[in-house]
């Protein structure tokens, strides 16, 4: 079994933009998601994740620690939550993604961690 990283990446601009309706449905649409990888044994780890805004990058060299406000990508598109799932394949995988995709009604971005 490997360990996929499923990235739920969008526009915040267009999120807030977001009617409270379409936002509840897709609230409740993801709940029946996770519900739904839990009773198949997929379920790892998930979660929502605050607006970029409320990022700090840290950096340290050589002891020195140098920290700035905001995302680390200045980009359109951020990383909006995530879930981590454990899968024979990556077709597996796959399938999960366009199911939570759907149900977050946002781009999914699939990813595997490396074997340790």
């Amino acid at each position: 079994m490997t360990q996929y990283l499923l990235a739920v990446h969008g526009d915040e601009e267009e999120l807030a933009k977001v009617s409270p309706e379409d936002m509840q449905r897709a609230f409740q649409q993801v709940d029946v998601f996770n519900e739904k990888l839990k009773a198949s044994g997929a379920w790892v780890f998930a979660g929502g994740l605050h607006p970029s805004s409320t990022a700090t990058v840290v950096r340290s060299t050589d002891g020195k620690v140098v920290t700035t406000d905001g995302p680390f990508a200045e980009t359109k598109e951020q990383l909006g939550g995530f879930w981590i799932i454990e899968v024979p394949d990556l077709d597996a995988a796959l399938t999960w993604a366009a199911e939570g995709s759907e149900a977050c009604m946002t781009a999914v971005e699939v990813r595997p961690f490396q074997d340790v």
